[in-house]
């Protein structure tokens, strides 16, 4: 029999009483596990009152007893951190120890927000003017938003909240229905961790929950990361509302491989980055490209024994490497994509769609799948695939390799593997993309710096997380004053000005 997984509002579970659910399944096994509540816009509404009535009062709690309780947080996720990956894992599919390294990433966030009070220190300039002084303060927004997506349920709301909470907003999230576990674990840790009824409350749901909270008069900021299609209408919709609002969309990372690169390392590399969390990651690296025929040929030779031999399995399989897809319909879109790669041309090195696992038949497995001779106007290299599945652009040099990276759609993320410093340095300085790895392939910020892409991969002027979230979800105050002196020089009709 299945459970039932609720809403958390005002610091507690509550049932849906929209009389809509949606089912969960084991994509390991293709089983339901569990049935999700879908919320109504008035069970968002209530959420939002429950914010309500406590943000004024939050966010005039000090920023020391902000970070208090984010560090009580940061304990019981250290102390729970398996529980937590374990819930990621039965509902996404991820192998263990890609879901608890999901959670430390997100744990550092945590980390970087108990730091409240040095990261919201306004500036003070004595003497403006005469006797005149100025200072400024970053002021929380009230109530935000965070809607976040199904391949890290745990890292990217953390990615969010920890930020918003220390700023001293009241946050809602609205997960991923897909896997929806993650969220009431956080929410309860954060109420046993002292954190006020109501501060922080989830709604699970659909387009309604979604919508609910881009219309809501009261809902001050949104931020999202999705598919590209969803960030462009959730940054349109939500600015047009007057809202603040960040959208980290798609991705199509290509990594160049460089003749003087470290081969062996390079092919770790690719590894990890393509086949990691069976390539459902905003940063996996989708296309490799490699300088000149001789290096593509060497790259193509150590690959495919690699991917021949990746350990495919359920995720809670210690000896994994790769699990399954999230849900069945998206395997069927990865299976669509190679298809359609074979059929524009494309040379299908390494084919993952015929695996199948003992005892696991109905789970949502693809191999890993390897296209050579991939051409830019090909659709697996065009659109954003999200599964297991790298293709091999090659190119005679680096300005030709180069020139991919900066003319596709998307700009989140690359990576180049040479020795040469030069090489290093003019790409870094010139690729228009907002995260670059230099012989790292999955250049994901720490904590205190900050994630975001560009072009399609982002709408909004600000990058999650580090000083850019403080930024997003603080408005900058300035207050200048002076205080009688006895002297009284009359009214002043002109643009004041300091002399």
């Amino acid at each position: 029999m299945s459970s039932q997984i609720t809403h958390y509002i005002n610091g507690k579970r509550v049932a849906g009483t929209s009389g809509r659910t949606a089912a969960v399944f084991n994509p390991a096994t293709g089983q339901q596990s569990a049935t999700v509540d879908l919320a109504s816009k008035a069970e968002v509404r209530n959420a939002v009152e429950s914010a309500r009535s406590v943000a004024a009062e939050w966010a005039n709690t000090t920023p020391l007893r902000r970070a208090r309780i984010l560090n009580k947080f940061l304990g019981i996720l250290e102390s729970r951190s398996e529980e937590l990956a374990a819930a990621i894992t039965a509902e996404h599919g991820k192998v263990l120890s890609d879901a608890l390294g999901e959670v430390t990433r997100g744990i550092e966030v945590v980390e970087f927000a108990t730091g409240a009070p040095q990261l919201l220190k306004g500036e003070f300039t004595e003497n403006v003017g005469t006797k005149v002084d100025s200072h400024s303060v970053r002021q929380p927004l009230g109530i935000v938003a965070g809607i976040t997506p199904f391949n890290f349920p745990a890292m990217v709301p953390m990615w969010m909240f920890p930020v918003a909470l220390a700023c001293g907003n009241c946050f809602i999230l609205k997960p991923s229905e897909r896997d929806p576990s993650a969220s009431l674990l956080l929410a309860e840790w954060l109420s046993e961790a002292g954190l006020p009824d109501g501060v922080f409350n989830v709604v699970q749901g659909d387009k309604e929950a979604v919508d609910a909270l881009l219309f809501d008069p009261d809902v001050s900021a949104i931020s999202f990361v999705g598919s590209t299609p969803i960030a462009k209408y959730i940054y349109e919709t939500a600015t047009a509302q007057g809202k603040r609002c960040q959208a980290l969309g798609g991705a199509k990372n290509h990594m160049i491989v460089m003749p003087d690169a470290d081969m062996d390392q390079a092919v770790d590399a690719l590894m990890g980055a393509a086949y990691g969390s069976a390539g459902e990651r905003c940063m996996a690296i989708s296309v490799a490209v490699p300088v000149g025929k001789a290096t593509a040929d060497a790259l193509v030779e150590k690959l495919v024994p690699r991917i021949n031999e990746l350990r495919v399995a359920p995720g809670t399989d210690p000896a994994a490497e790769m699990g399954p897809l999230v849900t069945a319909q998206h395997r069927d879109k990865v299976v669509g994509y190679i298809n359609k790669g074979v059929e524009e041309g494309a040379k299908l090195v390494v084919d993952g769609r015929d695996i199948r696992l003992q005892g696991y038949e109905d789970g949502y497995f693809v191999g890993g799948t390897l296209f050579d001779n991939v051409t830019p106007d090909m659709t697996i290299y065009k659109e954003e695939i999200f599964g297991p599945v790298l293709s091999i652009i090659r190119t005679d040099d680096f300005e030709t390799a180069a020139g991919l990276v900066d003319s596709h759609e998307y700009g989140n993320g690359t990576a180049i593997f040479t020795r040469d410093g030069d090489t290093a340095r003019e790409f870094a300085n010139r690729t228009q993309t907002g995260m670059v790895g230099i012989n790292v392939p999955i250049p994901v910020p720490m904590a205190f710096h900050s994630f975001g892409g560009w072009k399609a991969s982002l709408f909004g002027d600000h990058h999650m997380h580090g000083m850019e979230g403080v930024r997003f979800y603080t408005r900058l105050k300035t207050i200048t004053s002076r205080w009688p002196t006895g002297i009284r020089k009359g009214a002043e009709f002109v643009m004041p000005t300091m002399k």
